[in-house]
């Protein structure tokens, strides 16, 4: 077992106090917006085995089967095929879409070809994988996820009465339900000069004084943007989205292609190990349009919160099942009572609520606290997991 240190990514739509409350930290008055526990070589996590602090994507190429076991490097590679994280967006983060595999490694090999650098801020593709992902609320979370059935997002544009949202209103009637939502959302994004601004600036008023009469409707999420990002025609582009609201320990999934926005809230994040995203708007980072709209799902849906469900065989563990290997997401509520993590795989645990302790087939223990992480290689044997009022994530992967 591996106690992890970890780093907390400073963008600027992270909150200044969620995630130094998370870790026992006092705030440094800078947005602190992501804390990254795994592998990826963007920040890897550090581990010390007594020999000063290591990256853990290079101790996992010292010796990939050691680390993450035989099954995990047959079925994945050698490398670990997950990314947690903590998020803590304190205004809205960015409108975006992630790749398939199919489309992260061809545009990540088109952006080689082309000579990118890998830190080029017009870059992309960062790397080669795809990044589906799923988000678990550890309190009241506020998203944007998948488009609005056209119908449904016409008449929320028609409710706020604004004379330059009527082209937009227009093409959300016209076609099938993707050609209508193609059309609208490249329409919205391609907006531009004093006549966009001016729609934009009539559309953030039109939100505002419909959220101030009806505090409860479906106009008021999209205060967060109209406050946090005035003039930015993502606002737009977001009111083609549904409004999701989570509530503590409700999940939600997000595969390819499918665009979303965080606007408020601290969730814990699993995903495929990669960090390609396509921008769309609520942003001061690179927004390739023509590339969004190459990756974005043109399909309506309806978003539910996804719930745990008890897992056969562990008591204590609660799963959110979710349609891809890569990475699995599930939960331990500790109540005295001594419970099993089994180690076939490899794994990472997170502790966000009160003090664990793990206990390794040999004796060996660990403390974790509220907010620290400890990485478990694939050695076969059990750890024991105890405390009392404590929350415990696993993520690992399903072989």
């Amino acid at each position: 077992m591996d106690k992890l240190v970890n780093t907390v990514r400073p963008y600027a739509w992270g909150s200044v106090t969620a995630l130094p409350e998370l870790l026992g930290q006092e705030p440094t008055g800078e947005p602190q917006a992501e804390l990254w526990m795994g592998a990826h070589p963007g920040d890897p996590s550090r581990a010390d085995r007594g020999d000063g602090p290591r990256r853990l994507d290079e101790l996992i190429a010292a010796d990939p089967e050691r680390e993450l076991g035989a099954a995990s490097v047959a079925r994945f590679g050698p490398t670990l095929p997950f990314l947690l994280k903590v998020l803590a967006p304190g205004i809205p983060i960015s409108i975006q879409a992630h790749p398939s595999l199919d489309q992260a490694r061809a545009g990540y090999a088109a952006e080689n070809a082309r000579g990118i650098p890998l830190d080029a801020p017009h870059r992309n593709y960062r790397d080669a994988n795809h990044k589906p992902e799923l988000i678990c609320a550890l309190g009241d979370f506020d998203g944007l996820c998948g488009f609005r059935r056209p119908a449904g997002a016409a008449a929320l544009l028609a409710g706020l009465r604004v004379p330059a949202l009527e082209p937009l209103i227009a093409l959300l009637g016209a076609g099938d339900e993707a050609e209508a939502l193609s059309r609208a959302l490249a329409a919205a994004l391609d907006l531009d000069g004093p006549a966009a601004g001016a729609a934009v600036r009539d559309t953030a008023e039109a939100v505002d004084k419909a959220a101030a009469e009806d505090p409860d409707g479906p106009y008021a999420p999209y205060t967060r943007i109209t406050r946090d990002f005035p003039g930015d025609r993502g606002l737009i582009a977001g009111l083609l989205l549904n409004h999701v609201r989570l509530r503590a320990g409700q999940a939600l999934y997000l595969g390819a292609g499918v665009p979303h926005a965080y606007l408020h809230g601290v969730c814990v994040e699993l995903q495929a190990n990669s960090d390609n995203v396509l921008r769309a708007g609520l942003t001061p980072k690179h927004i390739d349009v023509p590339e969004l709209l190459e990756v974005v799902e043109f399909a309506a849906c309806s978003p539910a919160p996804l719930l745990p469900v008890p897992v056969d065989g562990t008591p204590g563990e609660e799963l959110y099942p979710v349609p891809i290997d890569e990475f699995r997401l599930s939960r331990f509520a500790l109540d005295g009572r001594d419970r099993e993590v089994d180690g076939r795989a490899p794994q990472i645990l997170l502790c966000t609520a009160g003090t664990a302790r793990l206990t390794a087939a040999d004796g060996t223990a660990l403390d974790l606290a509220r907010g620290e992480s400890a990485f478990l290689p694939a050695t076969g044997t059990t750890t024991r997991l105890t405390g009392t009022g404590a929350t415990v994530f696993r993520a690992t992967v399903t072989l």
